[in-house]
C-alpha cells in the first residue's frame, strides 16, 4: 500500500496530468477521470487494512483495473438478468444470482461488512451545475400542434412574440383600499403637522431639549365661542345647493305657467308676454348683485310648502 505522502504526489501527479487537458476534455472524460480516482482511492484503502504500508504505481494501476473490470462485468450480468425478466431496473436479486454465478461466496458479505478494520472513505466532492437564470416568463409555452412533426422546432420563448402588459391593474378590493386610503390619510396629517411644526411656532415638552417633541403651538382666540356658532364649510355648501335647486324649481314653474297661453296670434302672444314698457327685464341682474360672503348675505325665510 502506498503511503500517505506517496498517494498524495501520485493524486497530485495525475491531477497535474488531468488538469493540463481540462479545457479541451470533454463531460464523459471528465466523468471518466473521476471514477478512475475513486477506485484508487479503494484500492489504496483495501490494502491498507491487509497491512501494507507502501505500493508501487504500477502495482497500484494493475489492482485499480482489476476492480474496474469486475465491477463492469457485474454490472453487465445483472443487466442481462434484469433484461431476461423484462424489466428495465436491476434488483439485488439480479446482483446475487450474478455474484453466484461469478463464483462469489454471497454468505461471506455481511461478515466482511462487519469486520473491525474496516476503512471509511468520504465520499468525493460534488460541485453543483453553475445556476442558470431563468428567462422572462410571459404566458404559457406553446407544444406542436397534431398536423406539425415533432422533429420540427420548438415554438420560441412567449414573451417573444405575445403583448406583455406594463402595468398592474388596480386594485379593487374594499378591504384594501380602505386600509390604503386611511394610510395615505395619516401620512398626509404627519407631513402637515411636521411642516407646522418646522415653520410656525412651536413648543417643547422638555425644557433642555426643545428639538425633542416639537408641539404645534396653540394659539388663543380672542372670542373662543365664535367657532361654535359659525357654520361649517359643509354646512355652507348644503345652504348654496338648496338655495340654487329651489331658484331653478321657481323658474321652471314661471316658464311652465308661461307657456300655457291661449291659441292667438303670433304677434298678440309675443304682445302678451311683453311687459307695457316693451323692454325685457333682465332676470339675472339680481344675481349678478349678489354678496360673495355668506355672513353679508341677507336673510333668506324659508318657504312652506303647502300639503296637497
Amino acid at each position: 500500500m502506498a503511503d500517505p505522502a506517496v498517494m498524495g504526489s501520485n493524486s497530485l501527479g495525475m491531477g497535474a496530468r488531468s488538469g493540463g487537458g481540462k479545457s479541451s476534455s470533454s463531460p464523459a472524460e471528465n466523468y471518466y477521470l473521476a471514477r478512475r480516482r475513486t477506485l484508487q482511492v479503494v484500492v489504496s484503502s483495501l490494502l491498507t487494512e491487509c497491512g501494507f504500508d507502501s505500493a508501487e504505481r504500477v502495482a497500484v494501476e494493475t489492482l485499480t483495473e482489476m476492480m474496474q473490470s469486475y465491477v463492469s462485468e457485474v454490472g453487465r450480468c445483472a443487466k442481462a438478468y434484469c433484461e431476461h425478466t423484462a424489466r428495465s431496473t436491476p434488483t439485488l436479486s439480479d446482483v446475487v444470482l450474478t455474484l453466484i454465478e461469478m463464483g462469489f461466496n454471497v454468505d461471506s458479505l455481511p461478515v466482511y461488512a462487519k469486520r473491525s478494520q474496516r476503512m471509511v472513505i468520504t465520499a468525493p466532492p460534488v460541485t453543483n451545475a453553475p445556476v442558470v437564470p431563468k428567462a422572462l416568463t410571459a404566458g404559457q409555452k406553446r407544444t406542436h400542434p397534431a398536423h406539425i412533426p415533432s422533429h420540427f422546432p420548438e415554438f420560441p420563448d412567449p414573451h417573444t412574440y405575445i403583448k406583455t402588459p406594463t402595468f398592474r391593474e388596480p386594485v379593487s378590493d374594499y378591504q384594501v383600499v380602505r386600509e390604503k386610503a386611511a394610510s395615505q390619510r395619516r401620512d398626509v396629517e404627519r407631513a402637515l403637522t411636521r411642516f407646522m411644526a418646522k415653520t410656525g411656532e412651536t413648543q417643547s415638552l422638555f425644557r433642555d431639549d426643545i428639538t425633542a417633541f416639537p408641539l404645534i403651538a396653540a394659539r388663543p382666540s380672542s372670542i373662543p365661542y365664535l367657532n361654535a356658532l359659525l357654520p361649517s364649510e359643509l354646512e355652507l355648501q348644503m345652504l348654496e345647493e338648496t338655495d340654487s335647486s329651489e331658484q331653478d324649481e321657481q323658474t321652471d314653474t314661471e316658464n311652465a305657467s308661461g307657456n300655457i297661453i291661449t291659441d292667438d296670434s303670433g304677434a298678440d302672444k309675443e304682445n302678451s308676454v311683453l311687459p307695457p314698457g316693451g323692454v325685457v327685464p333682465a332676470v339675472k341682474a339680481s344675481e349678478e348683485n349678489m354678496i360673495d360672503n355668506p355672513y353679508l348675505r341677507p336673510v333668506k325665510k324659508p318657504k312652506v310648502r303647502r300639503k296637497k
